[in-house]
């Protein structure tokens, strides 16, 4: 029987080498999300660091938020797949409560978009999702890096740090994919796309 959990995945690869890289950046959203439930990650037998509580608020004020499964794998990004799918039954979660946050070389660097469904773009990590899930249709936060200038190869581009200017940014844009995400589960996806797409 299916709860009223979210499950809430920051797309990413292991290790300090990879954990400032734009690949890392739904890894990012994820911490901030820790950060601000009160929660630690914790690495479990399904192939994920996971923490759960609840969001501070939810619609009704006073009444706690709903219940979030936020998590990490502990693979690498093109195995997503099977801890998400060992997290969803797991914990009993539908696939359209289960948000994907992840990197995204389509849109320029500092936007949020939102989605249900739709194509991976070449995203190894969704593709990985796509397949353990047997569907498409699951929420996206897509948090804009920007293409590579010049010829520089798209796959060494996502596995480098954020540039020196970016960084400056950062820790706002990670705080506005943590909202985009919080609104997502309280208010659906036309509030997210209210807020963020005609940015």
């Amino acid at each position: 029987m299916t709860n009223e959990a979210w499950l809430v995945f920051g797309l990413g690869n292991p290790g300090p080498k990879y954990e400032t890289t734009r690949h890392n950046i739904g890894q990012m959203v994820i911490a901030e999300l820790a950060h601000r439930i009160g929660v630690n990650l914790t690495r479990t037998k399904l192939r994920s660091n996971v923490g759960t509580s609840r969001l501070p608020t939810g619609s009704i004020p006073g009444v706690p938020g709903p219940r979030v499964v936020l998590a990490t794998s502990t693979g690498y990004m093109n195995e997503s797949g099977g801890p998400v799918r060992q997290l969803a039954d797991f914990y009993s979660i539908d696939t359209d409560r289960i948000i994907a946050v992840h990197d995204d070389v389509d849109i320029p660097y500092d936007t949020i978009k939102a989605k249900v469904g739709g194509g991976e773009g070449g995203h190894n990590g969704l593709r990985s999702m796509t397949s353990a899930l047997g569907t498409k249709n699951y929420p996206r936060i897509r948090a804009g890096v920007g293409r590579p200038l010049g010829r520089q190869d798209t796959a060494d581009y996502v596995l480098k740090p954020f540039s020196k200017d970016e960084r400056a940014t950062l820790p706002i844009f990670i705080s506005d994919l943590a909202d985009a995400v919080e609104m997502y589960i309280v208010e659906g996806l036309e509030k997210v796309q209210l807020k963020y797409h005609s940015k």
